[in-house]
């Protein structure tokens, strides 16, 4: 969870572009991983870029999702 007074992840802009992203896993983390997003009706892609979101907010490190823009009204790309 994000610190008090920490920007929410809720209110970033959703990423228009993406990256693909390899890691080595436990199978059977990665069997019991599946299942709970399962049961929560969530994609373990979804559960990740959750996960990355949170961890960048709470060390305080500012980005701004590819495909938007800059606040100079510039493409982030």
């Amino acid at each position: 969870m994000p610190r008090m007074g920490a920007q929410s992840t809720y209110d970033l802009p959703m990423e228009l572009k993406t990256a693909r992203l390899t890691l080595l896993i436990d199978p059977a983390k990665k069997k019991a991983f599946e299942e709970l997003c399962a049961r929560q009706d969530l994609t373990p892609s979804q559960v990740v870029r959750r996960l990355i979101r949170d961890y960048l907010v709470t060390h305080q490190v500012s980005f701004i999702p590819s495909g938007n823009a800059t606040p100079d009204g510039k493409s982030a790309d």
